[in-house]
């Protein structure tokens, strides 16, 4: 299936510059009026007529095969398998974590290579007041 789904991309993208630089050589309609009165010569390579039938029908087929790609296209890319799923539910599925998260988060002194100690609670501060006694913030009675 993806052998078709790129041979009908490339078909479709040849088409597509065959389409736009058969369209750049045409010339107007309002050029004919003007080779009528004598501006400028209307021979070319097909004859007066011939070039214009000839590249007109050629650009009609290939748009014939462009849409016919676009609808080619269409049907490849909107099939899909049914186990597939939408795309949030894969990328839910890809962002599980593996390992499970460590028991303790490592603080700054862990994380410094070298330092090997066991997670402990942390030493209070010298010059910190302990704190009040249970019975502190109460009203003194007399």
């Amino acid at each position: 299936m993806n052998f078709f789904f790129t041979a009908i991309l490339t078909l479709q993208l040849l088409s597509a510059l065959a389409m736009i630089g058969l369209i750049l050589v045409q010339h107007g309609k309002g050029a004919d009026m003007g080779a009528a009165f004598g501006s400028g010569g209307s021979g070319s390579l097909f004859g007066a007529t011939g070039s214009a039938n000839f590249l007109s029908r050629t650009t009609a087929v290939l748009a014939t095969v462009f849409f016919l790609c676009t609808l080619g296209l269409a049907y490849f890319g909107g099939a899909r398998p049914a186990d597939s799923g939408s795309v949030l539910e894969r990328r839910a599925v890809q962002q599980q974590p593996v390992q499970p998260a460590p028991a303790v988060p490592p603080t700054g002194a862990n994380q410094i290579p070298g330092n090997t100690t066991p997670s402990q609670p942390p030493a209070a501060p010298t010059g910190v007041p302990s704190p009040a006694p249970t019975g502190a913030g109460q009203i003194p009675t007399r």
